[in-house]
């Protein structure tokens, strides 16, 4: 598997917006997507962002993406594992793409 290390997640952002993808944070925001509300296409390029479990996505790089999705979710507590997160995540894009 070919990968590549960013020290910034600015500069992962703008070398992902060169290849051409649309770029959507994982994260509560007020003007969010509601997962099962978004729509993709088979060829659409989407790249996602998982922030910190605790802090989320840094808001300063919010301004320099396509968008943030939110995993809708019920009752008092409104945060997922990580790696909950991705898998939901990743199984959503999926069978969106099939």
């Amino acid at each position: 598997v070919n990968w590549t290390y960013f020290g910034k997640i600015e500069d992962a952002v703008k070398k992902a917006k060169e290849y051409g993808f649309k770029i959507y944070a994982i994260e509560q925001t007020d003007d969010s997507i509601q997962f099962d509300q978004f729509q993709v296409k088979k060829n659409d390029k989407i790249a996602v962002i998982l922030g910190n479990e605790i802090k989320g996505v840094s808001d300063s790089i919010l301004s320099d993406i396509d968008g943030c999705l939110e995993i809708p979710q019920y009752g008092t507590k409104h945060s997922l594992n990580i790696s909950v997160c991705a898998g939901i995540v990743i199984w959503e894009l999926f069978k969106n793409l099939k």
